[in-house]
């Protein structure tokens, strides 16, 4: 508000100045009116000063009436008329200010409506306060429960708080800025000694920030001037203050929601993701869901697809010579080499059966094979780490079928259970049991075979054909040489057409010729070890005879 002078208020743009003038004629009064500097204002200097009398408004003199008796009358008028020009502008002042509150008010509403999360929100009400109140720097501290520390969230201006000090003395901003109060600060030294603030502050402003009656922290402003702040600096900050508090109050439960959300969304996925290690994703979208969730007592749905076992040889005797510790380990490392492989190609794992696996391939058969030929390769490469580790090698049987089988939820209301029912289930078991007797790694149903688009990027050999025990029909099988190493792939491929014919004469019983050609295969590949089988068959049936009935068809018997 702009000071209230003697000059002013006879000034002649007053009708004042006339009337005192007026006055003072008709009392014939020998005064003169000077201003609080002695500068005259009106009368004459040369008038005795029998009489000095001042002119004041609220405890201070703004000028001097002196001369003679009537000095005291014209004294009571200009005191009279500047009080009332002192109410007249104080009431125009407040008047402004109240605007000025009104209209910042809303400015700052409007702009908290568009700011987010409470770092935003607590920026914009420092910056806010640093425009509408001169200081050097700001900060907002907010009182975080959770940690039970200090945070700073927003700052402006120069660097005159430390912040680190501001964390480690929570307990004094506790008392001062955190106390819930609003006030301009006139002893700062407790905040001085502790480092909070720098030695050129010489002014702090600060307003709590409340929301009912839970303090959430604080906006401080600091000033490098003595008696920086006035009271209408402190109404300001307190309307900012009540203000922000709301707002960051619904960013900070709006987080916390968020967060809990978010936190709820992350355990939900954790326990997918665990349940799908235990029931694959790929059976329970086989049921047309999402979500293993979702599923119940029931479920089914019947699809076509190869059915893949393997089988370590020889576990019993190897796991012997292992404690129940080791057995575990073994297990573990041998299932973590080919699960993944599995999945590259398109399958997902029904079972782990101890040292067996089941793998179900819903896509092509193409894809199973291609995994069983990777699966056996890496096998090979383990077994050079189990050398490298004086232990002895590992050998697999891997068997495959295709047919119709029922994916489904069995069990009870209190306990479910992801199962598969269907015969080729059971043949692809006794498949990949026949991988021993026929000395092979890699055993198909000729099913399988029919499935696969491109045979011919395979290396096959026919194996004649079996019966499972108690079926009617027979399947032809065939053995998958791909895996072998390149010296076994070269002579099996390079003895191929041999083995065929070789084949014909054993199945038509005609073993003398079986034998001359399977020995001929040998002498090339003594380690063709299929050849051998069936070598070794065609002389036992030539020097014993074949059983009756023998049509060349084994029957698949249980594990």
């Amino acid at each position: 508000m702009a000071r209230v002078t003697l000059k002013s208020i006879l000034s002649k743009k007053n009708d004042v100045s006339p009337l005192v003038n007026s006055l003072i004629e008709q009392m014939n009064a020998h005064i003169s009116i000077e201003d609080e500097s002695g500068i005259l204002l009106c009368g004459n200097t040369e008038i005795l000063t029998a009489n000095n009398l001042p002119v004041i408004i609220n405890d201070e003199a703004i000028g001097w009436v002196k001369g003679d008796e009537n000095a005291t009358h014209i004294a009571g008028l200009l005191t009279l008329l500047a009080q009332r020009e002192f109410e007249r502008k104080s009431l125009g002042s407040e008047v402004l200010l109240l605007y000025q509150e009104v209209n910042m008010v809303f400015n700052f509403s409007d702009k908290l409506a568009q700011a987010i999360g409470p770092v935003a929100i607590s920026q914009l009400a420092v910056d806010e306060a640093m425009h509408l109140i001169h200081s050097n720097s700001g900060l907002v501290v907010l009182w975080d429960e959770a940690t039970m520390q200090l945070q700073i969230p927003a700052t402006a201006g120069e660097p005159l708080f430390d912040q680190e000090k501001i964390s480690s003395h929570a307990d004094l901003l506790l008392r001062i800025g955190l106390s819930g109060q609003s006030e301009i600060m006139s002893d700062l030294s407790s905040l001085r000694e502790e480092g909070i603030i720098g030695p050129g502050v010489h002014s702090l402003i600060y307003s709590a920030l409340k929301v009912k009656h839970r303090i959430m922290g604080a906006i401080i402003l600091a000033g490098n001037k003595q008696m920086q702040y006035a009271a209408s600096d402190l109404k300001f900050l307190t309307t900012l203050a009540l203000q922000s508090s709301s707002a960051i109050e619904s960013a900070l439960l709006h987080e916390k929601n968020l967060k809990e959300a978010r936190e709820r969304e992350e355990a939900m996925r954790r326990v997918y993701e665990i349940t799908a290690k235990f029931v694959p994703y790929e059976f329970i979208g086989s049921l047309g869901h999402n979500f293993i969730t979702d599923v119940k007592l029931g479920d089914q749905v019947e699809k076509v697809v190869t059915v893949l076992f393997t089988d370590i040889r020889d576990y019993t005797s190897l796991s012997e010579q292992m404690t129940p510790e080791e057995n575990f380990r073994f297990v573990n490392a041998y299932n973590e080499r080919m699960g993944p492989i599995i999945r590259k190609h398109d399958g997902f794992i029904n079972q782990y059966l101890g040292d067996a696996i089941m793998a179900l391939f819903p896509e092509s058969a193409e894809h199973t094979l291609s995994a069983a030929i990777e699966m056996q390769q890496n096998i090979r490469e383990f077994n050079v780490i189990r050398k490298f580790q004086n232990l002895p090698p590992i050998k697999m049987g891997i068997g495959m079928h295709t047919g119709p089988l029922i994916m489904g939820i069995t069990g009870d209301k209190n306990r479910l259970d992801a199962t598969t029912i269907s015969d080729a289930v059971n043949t692809a078991s006794r498949i990949e049991s026949l991988t021993k007797y026929y000395k092979v790694r890699i055993l198909l149903s000729e099913v399988t075979l029919q499935q696969i688009q491109h045979p011919e990027i395979f290396h096959l050999r026919y194996l004649g054909r079996v019966q499972v025990k108690g079926k009617q029909s027979s399947i032809g099988i065939h053995e998958c040489f791909s895996s072998d190493s390149e010296d076994q792939v070269f002579k099996k491929e390079k003895t191929l057409a041999a083995f065929n014919e070789g084949m014909d004469h054993y199945l038509n019983k005609s073993f003398d010729n079986a034998v001359k050609v399977f020995r001929s295969i040998t002498d090339i590949n003594p380690t063709d070890l299929t050849t051998q089988f069936f070598l070794d068959n065609s002389r036992s049936f030539l020097q014993n005879g074949t059983p009756q009935h023998w049509s060349g068809v084994v029957e698949m018997a249980n594990k």
